[in-house]
């Protein structure tokens, strides 16, 4: 009200036109025909929120939802007046650790963390996930939830099992093959602890030939019919969406 004078000022009230480049025609004939039924919001962004990172969201499966929710499936993702398209990947919500087991699925009736690339916002902001159903069905309430954090240099670890099967055994001592096919990476992966399905423990000793075959020890008698096991870790990433706004293929 002080600066009315001002010619960088609108009064409240009045009608004001924006001039807005750089948008694709297609883009631009759907907002026109989005206009006349239903309002626009136009808001104002800082110099970081036109910026891309990876952002982590504690949600949690909505109660109404009864299908599978999988990991990297294409989602579009609400928050405040943004409206963006995304593929997450789950994992844990573990705060005592830096390090979080990825899941395949979402599961219901607890919270899990969804990090996803996606426009720079600051936490806590709400969250609603839609999921489009099958021929162009009116998108259902998947999901809920908030912004948790922006973190980049979250690590994220898949777990992968590889497993091999004992050739001969004699005692503590066994001929394991199948695991590796190759003795270069027997001889990288010796120092990985080994388990077994019956709840044995053990080490690799040596290289066996050249198609992967090894000696191992383990901390009991290894039986014939059991399968040895090794736990490898590897870091997930969210996947990258081919499109990020869901107008262009409304």
């Amino acid at each position: 009200m002080d600066q009315d004078n001002r010619d960088d000022r609108i009064p409240t009230g009045q009608y004001a036109r924006l001039h807005i480049k750089e948008i694709p025609s297609a883009v631009a004939t759907k907002l026109c025909v989005f206009a006349k039924t239903v309002p626009i919001i136009s808001c104002g962004l800082l110099q970081q929120e036109s910026k891309m990172s990876v952002l982590h969201f504690s949600i949690k499966k909505h109660d109404t939802y009864d299908a599978p929710i999988k990991a990297k499936e294409e989602l579009v993702f609400l928050i405040g007046f943004r409206q963006f398209v995304a593929r997450p990947i789950f994992s844990t919500d573990n705060s005592n650790s830096d390090k979080h087991k990825m899941e395949r699925f979402l599961h219901a009736g607890r919270f899990s963390m969804a990090s996803v690339y996606a426009p720079i916002c600051f936490p806590p902001l709400p969250l609603i996930v839609l999921k489009h159903g099958e021929g162009g069905a009116v998108p259902t309430v998947a999901a809920v939830g908030s912004l948790r954090s922006i973190d980049p240099d979250r690590i994220i670890l898949k777990k992968i099992i590889l497993t091999g099967y004992p050739q001969r055994v004699s005692k503590l001592k066994a001929s394991v093959r199948y695991m590796f096919h190759k003795p270069e990476d027997v001889r990288w992966f010796k120092p990985v602890e080994m388990w077994t399905k019956c709840g044995r423990r053990g080490r690799i000793k040596e290289p066996v030939g050249t198609n992967g075959a090894m000696k191992c020890v383990f901390n009991g008698v290894l039986q014939q019919h059991d399968t040895v096991c090794m736990s490898l870790y590897k870091r997930a990433y969210a996947k990258w969406p081919e499109h990020r706004f869901p107008i262009i293929d409304a």
